[in-house]
């Protein structure tokens, strides 16, 4: 017991060992959130208050969902599965993993196999544009990706198609809902899931049928859900049905740290917590283990501007006289030329690591003036960001071949097999498929089978260089079959990992590079950094320009802004720039009201002349530079 308590402070303690009603914890940034909710589990069974089948541990990420079971296993000194299928052991996974996982055993009760598809972005997208060419529309009037996020919306609201009817006004949206419909058919037909759907059915499921409610109910008594503020509706009713009985919950969140608003999680479940849960217990937890006192006060400053949550007020006993840099630049370019240079003299002369530095952003397009004068400096970047394994072209082919090769109705997986192969290749794999023993074969040999017997490999020559990369990655895929040797555990593992894949689990290979970090704000939720680079810190940036008239979305960024001032541990540097090309455009932005937000005692400002010179700020009559930008912001 002295182990799980050791080294804990008096409110950590107070947490961990809180008993007999429902608890809130508000835990700010580096206030060690997760080593409290994984001490409490550990906590209740050490202590005898329950057994490690009665726990369930949910949290948004795999990443996280590993960190949490690495913990619990050295406390508890035993092996934890993520994903125990006897319910022996305690649950530590995703609400996605969770759900699929209820879904294999008990969908039958709403007419799903046990053995369905799951349906990525580009699988769902796919489907929608057999739909529209079914219902002669057209991708440019309907862009599957727009109806997508319809329809994502309306599942994460937990609406059917005919909820939906009633509050959808105009053409568009008449007939957004229209696909939406023939979307559930088909899926349904194809013995699919998407995403969605995973947690959907799984509420769908507990409210038709009370009886497998209560199975679970009676199974996982004791529910911890990590970053609780990040829930959406849909997330928010599984959990509410889950405790009800028992009322042994425990949820762990920040409102100030709710940043996915625009993806439908919604800070407000975290405030309704405890009139959801009579009775329940409150507490903060706001020493920070991460940042200067200097930071901190920074970061208190901006975001006690928000009216709309509870703020927590952080402090640390980590001491420091380094106050906040702040800087005006000409340009972007001028910009990103005094990081490069801040960036060079931190490492020469402090010894921090290239790591161990950041350069965090507003919008992605904001990266290449940076990537610039990294190479001008000749700095080791890491770029976060790019095409994701799990997303290149050959993995998708030989994913969809073994989706149709576990089950013949679904009928995207067969569209995207059929161009991959051809006509005349497909008969063949059809035929292949016909002779495989899949439940007595591992995934390995399905899939070394379906590779080398289809002939899907002679379009690839192995002298070419792209195309041995190819080849490799199809090797590389072989490792990951190899670790899960039944298919649909082998398929589901992989398309669970892809959906909620966080940018650092986008660029595993590079993660130990050294080199400097480039990311979203969005992105750099849940790291830390010795040194942080905020850059753009100007009206229409941050905030963006598009949450002007919505004072809610300006609190969101507000919120953003808070974010990734706590990333810095020691060195905190905030940049603007008087005059910026902005897609396309030459033009003048104000300072960020939230530069304004920071006492003037936390900063100090730095001049800096850039020795770059740039022409493209001063345009002709006015007329703006061609350079266009990467729109994507997120």
């Amino acid at each position: 017991m002295n182990d799980i308590l050791n080294g804990l402070n008096p409110k950590q303690k107070e947490a961990v060992t809180h008993i007999g009603t429902p608890l809130l914890l508000l835990a700010g940034a580096g206030s060690g959130k997760t080593r409290v909710l994984t001490h409490r589990a550990a906590y209740f069974i050490k202590n005898g208050l329950a057994k490690s089948g009665e726990v369930l541990l949910l949290t948004f990420t795999n990443k996280a969902a590993s960190e949490m079971k690495d913990r619990m296993e050295k406390l508890l000194d035993q092996k934890i599965t993520k994903n125990d299928k006897n319910n022996q052991n305690i649950f530590a996974g995703t609400f996605h993993s969770f759900c699929c996982k209820t879904l294999r055993t008990d969908g039958g009760f709403l007419d799903i196999p046990s053995n369905f598809s799951i349906y990525d972005t580009d699988d769902q997208e796919n489907l929608i544009k057999i739909i529209l060419h079914e219902m002669d529309l057209t991708p440019k009037e309907f862009k599957p990706s727009s109806v997508l996020y319809f329809i994502e919306a309306a599942k994460n609201s937990f609406q059917t198609p005919k909820e939906m009817e009633p509050q959808s006004s105009g053409f568009w949206q008449s007939t957004a809902v229209k696909i939406y419909h023939r979307y559930e058919q088909k899926i349904k037909e194809f013995h699919s899931l998407d995403f969605n759907d995973l947690l959907f059915k799984t509420v769908e499921l507990f409210i038709k049928e009370p009886a497998v409610l209560e199975k679970y109910q009676e199974i996982y008594k004791h529910i911890l859900i990590d970053e609780y503020q990040d829930t959406n509706q849909i997330q928010y009713l599984l959990t509410k049905l889950l405790a009800k009985k028992y009322q042994q919950i425990t949820a762990v969140g920040d409102a100030s740290q709710a940043i996915y608003g625009w993806r439908g999680a919604d800070f407000r479940n975290l405030i309704s917590f405890t009139k959801d849960f009579n009775g329940s217990k409150t507490i903060n937890l706001e020493e920070n283990y991460r940042s200067t006192q200097i930071i901190l006060d920074a970061a208190n400053a901006v975001i006690s501007k928000n009216n709309s949550h509870p703020v927590l007020k952080l402090f640390t006993k980590k001491m420091s006289t380094d106050k906040i840099i702040i800087m005006e630049a000409e340009s972007e370019v001028a910009e990103a030329d005094f990081v490069a240079e801040k960036i060079k003299f931190i490492y020469d002369n402090l010894k921090v690591p290239l790591k161990n530095i950041a350069i965090l952003y507003r919008m992605n397009a904001q990266s290449r003036a940076l990537e610039e004068a990294m190479l001008r400096q000749g700095i080791p970047y890491v770029l976060l960001g790019g095409t994701r394994f799990y997303e290149r072209a050959e993995i998708k082919d030989i994913l969809a071949m073994l989706r149709f090769t576990n089950d013949q109705a679904d009928k995207i997986s067969e569209d995207r097999v059929e161009k991959a192969l051809g006509k005349r290749k497909k008969v063949t794999f059809d035929n292949l498929i016909t002779t495989l023993n899949i439940k007595e074969l591992s995934s390995l040999e399905i899939l070394e089978s379906i590779v080398v017997d289809s002939g899907y490999l002679d379009k690839y020559d192995p002298k070419d260089e792209e195309d041995q990369k190819r080849i490799e990655n199809i090797k590389e895929l072989k490792s990951v079959a190899a670790s899960h040797p039944d298919l649909i555990e082998f398929l589901e593992n992989i398309t669970l990992v892809q959906h909620e894949y966080s940018l650092q689990e986008k660029n595993k290979k590079k993660e130990n590079k050294e080199g400097v970090r480039l990311m979203t704000l969005h992105g750099s939720k849940g790291l830390e950094f010795d040194a942080v680079f905020l850059v753009g810190f100007e009206e229409g940036i941050l905030p963006h320009s598009r949450c002007f008239v919505n004072e809610s979305e300006v609190e969101e960024e507000r919120r953003l802004c808070y974010v990734g001032i706590t990333r810095a541990r020691d060195l905190l540097y905030i940049t603007y720039a008087s005059r910026r090309l902005y897609f396309g455009k030459s033009s003048l932005n104000e300072p960020s009201r939230f530069l304004v937000e920071i006492p003037a005692q936390l900063v100090e400002y730095e001049e800096y002349k850039s020795s770059v010179r740039d022409y493209r700020h001063k345009p002709k009559n006015n007329e703006a530079d061609d350079f266009i930008y990467d729109a994507d912001i997120y």
